[in-house]
């Protein structure tokens, strides 16, 4: 995807309703000077771009009995499994994040569990019977330090 360029009323809008996505247009506009509707637009611009990409309410995790979050490099078969692997990856709702990536994995994967015992099970029972996984490895997240978005520059 091309770089997209920005003005400052687009730096600063992307600003404010990242901090807070259900920040009222309105609100936006306020803190922009601008009227709601050059909001609006600005905000259906940024979407038809490819900027904004959607907005989320972001769960906790742990709050649902998440309690183990492991991220774990795959290695395929054939690099040309990439994408039926993929769509298995995909039916497995505890699977939150696939990365194709370069280097010692072909894939990387987020994965939230409710604990180690139920993680070995995902790993073991799910990722080792999906056709093109030839084998793991497995890193265990002690603690999220922060999450946070691209700068906005």
């Amino acid at each position: 995807m091309a770089h997209r360029e920005l003005d400052e009323l687009d730096k600063k809008i992307l600003s404010i309703i990242c901090e807070n996505a259900r920040i009222p247009f309105l609100e936006v506009a306020r803190e922009c000077d601008v009227s709601g509707a050059a909001i609006h637009q600005r905000i259906q611009r940024l979407i038809n771009m490819g900027v904004i990409k959607g907005s989320e309410f972001i769960l906790n995790p742990a709050s649902l009995g998440y309690e183990t979050c492991g991220f774990v490099g795959v290695f395929l078969k054939k690099a040309s499994l990439f994408h039926s692997v993929v769509d298995e990856l995909n039916k497995i709702p505890e699977v939150v994040e696939v990365h194709y990536t370069t280097g010692k994995y072909a894939m990387f994967l987020k994965v939230y569990a409710k604990n180690n015992r139920h993680l070995l099970s995902i790993i073991h029972d799910q990722f080792q019977n999906i056709e093109g996984i030839s084998s793991t490895e497995t890193i265990i997240s002690m603690e999220e330090a922060y999450s946070k978005q691209p700068p906005i520059k």
